[in-house]
């Protein structure tokens, strides 16, 4: 009989690519997965894993394997989720990893309505960039991801996850108040082609839609500057020493100084924001009302911006 255990460190592996990855996600030595792959390999009677110089991938018959995994395991968080109902006295804690801003905008809000509505649910909230937390899921590190798309992410039928979309949010222009297009209503991406740039850095989901951005308006960004802050991103504008494409719900309670901030003209650059928890948990009683409570505060926020 396969053990589920051991399939999970098969996902791992193909996830990371590595053995000593994937022992560190699922804090187990690298010995220790060696030792349940070949254990495995055994209760299959195939080989599953090859490595090599560049790491470690999958046989076909480890593919194989990995298809059936993701089903099976889904499953197995559906029969949790349903014990758990069954023994219905809901309490206990929920972790959600989420970006600074997602965590203002409808993690934090979506606490203060559980703490109406369902009291014995405790959230533990991680600090986690818009593409890191869905790999934190995925290694059962945490139980929801508040995420960004980005390049690279899990797809919208990805077996291993349910999505629930949360909400989009256009990225406003940010330049410096002597800038010469200050007086304009809205600005077009590509009336700054030739300004030095500030952003975020590469690897972080709002550097690609910015580089994106650009790109579609025919020019590559001079970036000159580089934070993941988005305070410091808004200052750096304010000393003149660039422009900068920021999300809207990033700029909400700042007081910039020396900055204008101005809509992008025309099809502004998005980001889509969701939430993610492993497939089949989502019907879990601790897990599905912080779900329920994020998705309405998002709604809330949406409606409260159409009318503005």
């Amino acid at each position: 009989m396969i053990d589920a255990r051991r399939l999970r460190i098969l996902r791992a592996v193909a996830d990371h690519r590595t053995v000593t990855a994937a022992a560190a996600a699922l804090y187990l030595t690298p010995s220790a997965v060696s030792q349940q792959l070949a254990a495995l390999e055994q209760e299959t009677g195939h080989r599953l894993v090859e490595r090599g110089a560049r790491g470690a991938r999958l046989t076909a018959a480890g593919e194989i394997l990995l298809s059936h995994t993701n089903l099976v395991l889904a499953q197995l968080e559906r029969a949790e989720a349903e014990l758990a109902d069954y023994g219905a006295g809901v309490a206990g804690t929920v972790t959600v990893a989420a970006f600074a801003t997602g965590i203002g905008l409808v993690l934090a809000p979506a606490l203060t309505e559980l703490a109406r509505t369902a009291p014995g649910i405790r959230v533990k909230v991680q600090d986690a960039e818009g593409d890191a937390s869905v790999p934190m899921v995925l290694d059962r590190q945490v139980d929801v991801a508040v995420a960004v798309e980005y390049r690279g992410a899990p797809a919208e039928d990805d077996r291993r996850l349910t999505r629930v979309p949360l909400y989009s949010e256009p990225f406003d222009a940010v330049l410096p108040v002597g800038h010469r297009l200050a007086d304009q209503a809205q600005v077009a991406v590509a009336d700054l082609a030739e300004d030095p740039w500030i952003g975020p850095y590469p690897g972080n989901p709002c550097h690609d839609v910015v580089v994106l951005a650009c790109e579609y308006a025919g020019f590559a960004p001079r970036l000159e500057h580089s934070s993941d802050d988005f305070h410091a991103v808004v200052a750096l504008a304010g000393a003149d020493a660039g422009v900068a494409l920021v999300p809207r719900s990033a700029l909400r309670g700042m007081e910039p100084s020396g900055v204008v901030v101005r809509p992008v003209e025309g099809s502004a650059p998005t980001r889509r924001v969701f939430a993610a928890v492993r497939q089949g948990a989502e019907g879990h009683p601790l897990i599905r009302p912080v779900l329920d409570a994020m998705e309405a505060v998002a709604v809330r926020e949406a409606d409260a911006a159409a009318r503005a």
